[in-house]
């Protein structure tokens, strides 16, 4: 896995994990995530990108996202959509907000049709 896809997916995960405040049970995922793809040191970047302005954050990803996140192919942005929402669902709920975030992030992505179809299927 190359940085730009560790950024890519360590910053989803933050960004979502991050929408209602930022838990126990998603620190925990979040640094299994990082371990799993030996990303540390992209992980510390994704929340230093988070911590600089909070309230911006989920903006501020977007527009990171629509500069980066094209370089990567369909496959691995649907893949890395698939994954969020897998991890999101594993606390044992997805909001309303965070859901309807990853689906702004997906359209955004064009992933969102295959991002939906999973959710289904997942749900």
């Amino acid at each position: 896995m190359t940085t730009l896809e560790k950024k890519s997916l360590m910053l989803l995960l933050s960004v979502i994990f991050h929408y209602h405040g930022f838990d126990e049970d998603e620190k925990a995922l979040l640094e299994a995530k990082a371990d799993e793809f030996n990303a540390q040191k992209e992980k510390k970047w994704a929340n230093e990108f988070i911590a600089s302005d909070y309230l911006s954050a989920f903006e501020r990803a977007r527009e990171y996202f629509k500069q980066e996140v094209t370089k990567l192919d369909l496959e691995t942005r649907v893949e890395y959509m698939e994954m969020v929402w897998t991890a999101n669902n594993s606390k044992g709920f997805t909001t309303e907000m965070e859901a309807r975030a990853l689906l702004r992030l997906a359209k955004d992505w064009g992933a969102e049709k295959s991002l939906i179809e999973f959710a289904k299927k997942t749900n």
